[in-house]
């Protein structure tokens, strides 16, 4: 095994495997890992209902290694602590303790945040209102597009080093929608980093406007900007000019393939704790969008080793 545990980053792949029914095999080769290893991640974690969810296995893998950890209390400092980071930050609670612990402040588990969180909803509280899945976790179906898009290069032909992620400077790109299919919203991931741009398109996802706000909003990080990969939406059809003015590869999932743009599908997820799915983009100006963006890159990350995408981005620049 090459491995020797999984990622919440992993599980979240493996999540989005299996609901497209991808073979285990496939599954162990995309993650680098022993076929074993899959499957005993599946069924040691599986829900009571058979199904995989990687929220749900990430939190069991947790508490096990939490089991044999040292006693921690819950006293009114650490309290004022977590609910401050709820509250103000939206943080999740294992990047609150993910956070402490690097930062070697008192805290308790991310399970026992998650029982005070409950609690406090039960008497009434609204702390669970600044968790990303309001205490649920939803089965997202699986979706893509293919649409007719002239001189599109396959991701087949991508650096094999952009997999990798040993570099800085290889992006993945995304549009959320509104409303009725109207208004969008133009997110850039640094794939290293998880580092966001984003920026509310006032025409939608017409292609020619896309183009020019992703120049725009890269231009500033042009020496480190290597490739740059999208699904297939038609609101990319405008690639060439984006490649020839960053000086950048474009590449093209295959269609229906969204765990090879997970950090997409992770980002987004990241952004419907703000913006909710199906919400009129007309209550969202761009000052408010500028401030999720700006929330989410400081938010720590577990890949990271709780550090936060600003941090090492804006490091990895200088």
């Amino acid at each position: 095994m090459k491995n020797k545990q999984l990622t919440s980053e992993q599980r979240n792949q493996i999540e989005v495997l299996l609901q497209t029914k991808t073979p285990v095999k496939v599954i162990a080769k995309l993650l680098d890992t022993d076929k074993s290893s899959i499957y005993r991640e599946i069924n040691r974690n599986k829900m009571k209902r058979g199904s995989y969810s990687a929220n749900f296995a990430q939190q069991l893998a947790k508490e096990r290694k939490e089991r044999f950890g040292r006693v921690r209390k819950f006293t009114a400092q650490v309290q004022k602590f977590v609910v401050e980071k709820l509250t103000k930050e939206q943080w999740s609670p294992e990047q609150i303790v993910g956070f402490a612990e690097l930062n070697n402040l008192p805290v308790v588990s991310h399970e026992r945040i998650y029982q005070f969180i409950r609690q406090d909803k039960q008497e009434g509280g609204r702390l669970w209102q600044h968790t990303r899945h309001k205490l649920k976790h939803r089965k997202r179906p699986v979706s893509g597009k293919q649409v007719n898009i002239k001189n599109k290069v396959s991701i087949e032909l991508r650096p094999a080093i952009v997999d990798t992620q040993e570099r800085y400077g290889d992006w993945e790109i995304d549009t959320i929608i509104g409303e009725n299919q109207k208004g969008a919203i133009l997110t850039i991931t640094e794939r290293k980093t998880g580092f966001l741009l984003m920026e509310k398109m006032e025409f939608g996802k017409q292609a020619d406007g896309l183009a020019k706000a992703a120049i725009r909003i890269l231009f500033a990080y042009k020496n480190t900007v290597h490739t740059i990969t999208s699904d297939n939406g038609s609101e990319f059809a405008q690639h060439e000019l984006i490649s020839n003015k960053l000086n950048a590869g474009f590449y093209f999932a295959h269609p229906y393939s969204s765990w090879e743009r997970g950090l997409n599908e992770y980002t987004n997820k990241l952004i419907r704790q703000y913006i909710i799915k199906g919400s009129n983009f007309d209550l969202y100006d761009s000052e408010y969008i500028k401030l999720i963006q700006n929330k989410i890159n400081r938010r720590p990350r577990e890949k990271l080793k709780f550090q936060t995408p600003s941090k090492i981005f804006f490091a990895a620049l200088n």
